[in-house]
């Protein structure tokens, strides 16, 4: 990707200004992970059996835990690595609460974490072609995020994506070893994605499929760059930050806005003001949309929601 700068309606390439050193990326990460990935920072250089974890984050949304990784070079496998970092987590759950309080001050308990949202996130100037096919797989819980540092002092995130629909379960390896972390991690960690949410209920009806449908095509069009996250109840939709969930249900879909109370203008007052209650998703306000001609006013209560973090 170029990077040009407008002066006075012509463009100049912003030069890239390489990483020297992994340590400078793992500074500027760790320094910024909130604005990055949403997350929070637990440590830095924290060693496991042997191994050493770059970064150890946590995920307060999905109340997991997230391990990010730097790397300059391209000779080394992230599936290798991102499985053997998770069985490690996995086989040491007690430790991993443990550093979490004692780093924090906080107090959770084992089973407030959901292990089965863990992932390890990579990041690199660059992947090479055969990491970023290693991962063309629906249901790894990795990520590969390339980074780039320009000389205007910007700095460039990008994701490799995947849409594959392999199940790396399913591969054939003559590994057996890397068979045996692979099912040990696929036991217990779980990649959502929109079939799960979709389909998790064999007997959901089509309706509520084609409103999710629906809604996901007029969300999507609100703006460029809004990315989808599959969590383990709830489809977020992120811009700078995510400003709508969407929870399937066999009876409708709940669309939580994520607006503080009293910021929302609702004049049909169609939406529950969860303000005080436990709730799935961000925000507190949901509205049910279980016909179709909630959508466009839905959409408008959205909107708000959008305007409000971008």
């Amino acid at each position: 990707m170029k990077l040009y700068r407008i002066e006075l309606d012509k463009l100049n390439q912003v030069k890239i200004n390489p990483f020297k050193l992994e340590r400078e990326i793992q500074n500027l990460v760790e320094g910024n992970v909130s604005t990055l990935f949403d997350l929070e920072f637990v440590k830095s250089e924290l060693s496991f059996s042997n191994f050493r974890f770059d970064t150890l984050c946590f995920d307060k949304e999905t109340n997991s835990f997230v391990i990010i990784e730097y790397k300059k070079g391209s000779s080394y496998s992230v599936i290798d690595q991102g499985y053997t970092y998770l069985s490690i987590l996995l086989n040491n759950k007690s430790d991993f609460i443990l550093e979490y309080n004692e780093t924090l001050g906080r107090n959770i308990k084992r089973d407030e974490v959901d292990w089965s949202q863990s992932k390890v996130i990579f990041i690199s100037p660059k992947f090479s072609d055969f990491q970023k096919n290693s991962i063309n797989f629906k249901n790894l819980p990795f990520e590969l995020w390339e980074i780039t540092r320009y000389s205007n002092n910007s700095i460039g995130l990008n994701k490799i994506t995947t849409d594959s629909d392999i199940d790396i379960n399913f591969t054939n390896t003559d590994v057996k070893q890397r068979k045996s972390v692979v099912n040990q991690v696929s036991k217990e960690i779980v990649r959502y994605d929109e079939n799960y949410h979709l389909y998790k209920n064999k007997n959901r009806p089509d309706f509520v499929v084609e409103f999710y449908r629906q809604l996901k095509e007029r969300i999507l069009g609100l703006g460029e760059g809004i990315e989808v996250n599959f969590r383990k109840q709830t489809i977020g939709f992120k811009q700078n930050r995510i400003f709508t969930d969407l929870i399937i249900y066999n009876k409708g879909v709940g669309v939580m806005l994520n607006l503080k109370k009293g910021q929302l203008k609702d004049p049909l007052n169609k939406t529950e003001d969860l303000s005080d209650k436990g709730h799935w998703g961000n925000g507190d306000y949901r509205i049910w949309l279980k016909k179709e001609d909630d959508i466009e006013y839905t959409i408008n209560l959205i909107k708000q929601s959008y305007q409000n973090q971008i």
